[in-house]
């Protein structure tokens, strides 16, 4: 196949210069893969050995500009591979997953080429660069050296071995979770529904008939039907079959069990650590972190976790209560915490969840997270016809308050089979100047109940808050204004990525927002203010459940890294073993269990980084109250600053650097605890 015969390799021409997907079969990827790979390797090849002294510009500038086609084709292949999946596309993922650990470890191991990046870091204040040239330098040295650049030839061959191996294991530990997700679903009657309002039972119905079973009704893994499911329904038998499905993923045995893998990853990722020079995988993954060392994230983390487990048992004491209270003879299990909280909202609040959700229409919410940013940024969004890689995928052209172009934003907001869960920001380009004005494509990945036909999409107020976390990712990549590739958009510390996420968050609860965009699916109407007033009230309600059930998280994420953790690892025992020593309530399960704790082993992106959300919280709660203290919501000078050096400023600075040119101060955690409801917890 030729590169004019690949759709791929040819020249990109479709609208915002979008590959052709229409033309895209899987058979092309591997060729285009082996192409790319080829020509980098023969780019990189070319700047180690250029016999000319090392310079700012055939080096580095040179390495920027090298792997383009690389690059294209790992984006478009990597949004499939999430979001619309299947048997030759996982095959292909995993023949490609340690060919691209391979690749790597060639650019990041090449002794010549490090030793040109050390001689221009050895120089640096001798060469005239700009601060934006500086830091890129600066970020280069660092990750050549965290790569092992540094090291001798015996211990780069071990890291190269370690680093693909690594990459088939992460293949393959996000293939299981998702083959647990596609091969589980309960298949009920009509009978089986008792509690569960109008739009889950639609959503129910429609998930049947995608699996071959029309007239009835399907629950399946993914997060919103599984926790809705949990959230209204009386049937308390059928709870507890959802929720032992749910957190078993990854542990059943078998072909899927994740265990084994776990195991091994944690062993090697220790190697690696050590090789570098770390006493422990954490200590190597925080060393290059706004928090630096475990200990501070744990400090954090343990500062929230006590005052969140004493509110916790609070909650879970008042549910037993109401258990009691109703003739009910049982102890309050896991598979109980939603619904009973459910009720007893409904007791405290005169609210429910099936009051509020149809006030939240999806595309009234993608509305508000538009509108959001047009009242900050100035942004405007244009629905635009496009051939995308899926039908339920819809683009945006994204323009400027002078109606110029920024980028092109493409949604994927519904659950499917073909999809991983969650939700997530990726691209298909990103935004740079060194070689042109290049625009970015930015997307955003969710799995929200796809509605019947001819029914709106109704979200959950979490499922609305998690696209307006998923859009702030998105408008750091869309707002991103930064002359090399290396410092765009998202490609920031872990801990400080969350940030603009986390933050964007908190317009949603906006009462200028909620009253334009919280409109009835049926009538139109506004949200009562009466009802909007109880929303807002409950903003604290059970969050030291939420609290617990996220900080659990990441503190056994930080053990399970840290040092001698990795030897003789029983992943079952060891993660009971780390919860009892914390005092976890047994009433409350971690939110990501290890065997399908993605986010740690579907590759490392957050392995040792999971408490980076509660380090960014500390942030964006702070960035928040900045406006709260101006009075406006919208305040156009913080909006600005925030846009400077935040949302557009990509790795321009330290991030600390970076947070108080916004903000003019670091903050401290009392942001955080007032904004969860647990200032006054103890």
């Amino acid at each position: 196949m030729t590169a004019a015969e690949n759709p791929l390799l040819a020249d990109w021409t479709q609208a915002f210069g979008l590959p052709a997907f229409a033309d895209l079969k899987p058979e092309h990827f591997r060729t285009a893969f082996d192409a790319a790979l080829e020509r980098h390797r023969a780019e990189i090849d070319a700047i180690a050995a250029d016999k000319a002294a090392p310079t700012f510009a055939n080096t580095i500038e040179a390495l920027e500009k090298s792997g383009r086609d690389l690059d294209k084709v790992a984006n478009v292949f990597f949004v499939k591979a999430g979001a619309d999946t299947g048997d030759e596309i996982e095959a292909i993922e995993r023949d490609v997953s340690p060919l691209l650990a391979r690749h790597s470890n060639a650019l990041y191991l090449n002794r010549q080429l490090y030793a040109r990046i050390a001689d221009l870091y050895a120089r640096r204040d001798k060469l005239g660069l700009n601060a934006e040239q500086a830091r890129l330098l600066e970020r280069y040295h660092l990750r050549f050296v965290r790569a092992g650049g540094a090291l001798d030839k015996a211990r780069q061959d071990r890291l190269a071995a370690i680093n693909e191996r690594l990459a088939s294991l992460g293949t393959q530990f996000g293939q299981n979770v998702l083959a647990d997700e596609k091969s589980w679903a309960l298949i009920l009657e009509e009978g089986d529904l008792a509690g569960l309002p109008d739009y889950a039972r639609d959503a129910a119905r429609a998930a049947a008939a995608d699996r071959g079973h029309p007239g009835k009704y399907a629950i399946t893994l993914a997060r919103s039907s599984c926790e809705g499911f949990l959230q209204f329904s009386a049937r308390r038998d059928l709870r507890e079959k959802v929720f032992a499905a749910w957190i078993k993923r990854g542990e059943n045995g078998g072909a899927t069990d994740n265990r084994a893998i776990i195991a091994e990853m944690v062993k090697l990722r220790d190697e690696r650590a050590r090789l570098l020079g770390f006493s422990s995988f954490a200590d190597y993954r925080l060393d290059d972190t706004m928090a630096k060392t475990p200990d501070e994230a744990r400090k954090l983390l343990n500062e929230v976790w006590g005052r969140a487990r004493a509110k916790a048992g609070r909650e879970r004491d008042a549910l037993q209560a109401m258990i009691t209270d109703e003739g009910g003879n049982f102890k309050l299990a896991p598979w109980d915490w939603r619904y009973y909280a459910e009720k007893l909202r409904k007791a405290r609040y005169d609210l429910d969840e099936s009051e509020i959700k149809p006030y939240f229409q999806l595309d009234k919410i993608i509305e508000a997270s538009f509108d959001t940013a047009h009242r900050l940024f100035g942004l405007n969004f244009k629905p635009v016809s496009v051939p995308l890689y899926h039908p339920d995928a819809r683009a945006w052209d994204v323009t400027d308050a002078g109606g110029n172009h920024v980028g092109l934003f493409i949604g994927d907001y519904f659950a499917r089979a073909s999809k991983h869960s969650g939700a997530w920001m990726t691209s298909l380009r990103d935004q740079q100047r060194l070689t042109g004005d290049t625009r970015p494509v930015v997307l955003n990945v969710c799995n929200f109940s796809k509605p019947a036909p001819g029914e709106p999409a109704l979200l959950s107020f979490d499922d609305a808050r998690t696209l307006f976390h998923e859009f702030g990712h998105g408008l750091h990549g869309l707002l991103s204004n930064v002359t090399y590739p290396m410092l765009s958009g998202t490609g920031v510390a872990r801990d400080f990525v969350e940030l603009p996420s986390q933050l964007y968050e908190h317009w949603l609860e906006v009462p200028a927002i909620l009253e334009k965009y919280a409109r009835h699916a049926k009538t139109g109407a506004p949200m009562p203010k009466a009802l909007l007033d109880k929303v807002l009230a409950t903003r604290t309600f059970n969050q030291g459940f939420a609290t617990i059930e996220y900080t659990s998280c990441a503190l056994v994420d930080l053990d399970i890294h840290a040092k001698g953790a990795a030897d003789n690892l029983d992943v079952t025992r060891f993660e009971n073993d780390r919860l009892k020593a914390i005092d976890m309530l047994a009433e409350i399960v971690m939110r990501h269990r290890l065997p399908h704790f993605q986010h740690l082993f579907s590759g490392d992106g957050y392995a040792a980084g999971y408490y980076s959300y509660m380090w960014s919280e500390v942030l964006d709660a702070d960035a928040f109250e900045a406006f709260e203290e101006t009075g406006d919501a919208f305040d156009p000078a913080m909006a600005q600053r925030l846009h400077d050096f935040i949302y557009s400023a990509g790795n321009l600075r330290d991030p600390a650097e970076a947070y108080k040119a916004f903000r003019g101060k670091l903050p401290s955690v009392d942001a955080l605890l007032k904004k969860r409801g647990l200032a006054d917890a103890a």
